[in-house]
């Protein structure tokens, strides 16, 4: 099992969740180092709640990729919570994710875009 961050020295820290999100709806086993931002990991839970299997241990998460279901999860950041709109988008089932405006911060139209490349995605308002 190799780190692929270690090996890509240069990898931007920032796009370490949505590579995550990759890795967990592919297949194999993974490894992802995160040294610079503690609590970096916290959207793992909301992959895990889309099945993903994820082990976080102090810095680093052991992924074993395998097929994501849709799930009803929370964004606690900017890049989690676009690491879960990608999972959710690779999903087998609908997905609904609450706290947008940690998105919306960084990804302005998200849902457009995504839309516009062929995803199944919608912004829906109210409770």
């Amino acid at each position: 099992m190799g780190s692929l961050l270690q090996a890509l020295s240069a990898f931007p820290t920032d796009a370490q969740p949505l590579l995550a999100a990759a890795l967990a709806g592919g297949t194999g086993k993974s490894r992802i180092t995160e040294t610079i931002f503690d609590r970096r990991f916290r959207y793992t839970e909301g992959l895990c709640a889309m099945g993903a299997a994820i082990q976080v241990e102090g810095d680093t998460a052991y992924i074993l990729g395998r097929p994501l279901h849709g799930a009803q999860v929370a964004a606690t950041d900017l890049r989690g919570g676009a690491a879960l709109t990608v999972a959710a988008l690779g999903a087998q089932g609908p997905s609904r994710i609450w706290g947008l405006d940690h998105v919306d911060r960084g990804y302005e139209g998200l849902e457009t875009a995504l839309a516009a490349l062929g995803g199944n995605i919608r912004r829906e308002t109210g409770p």
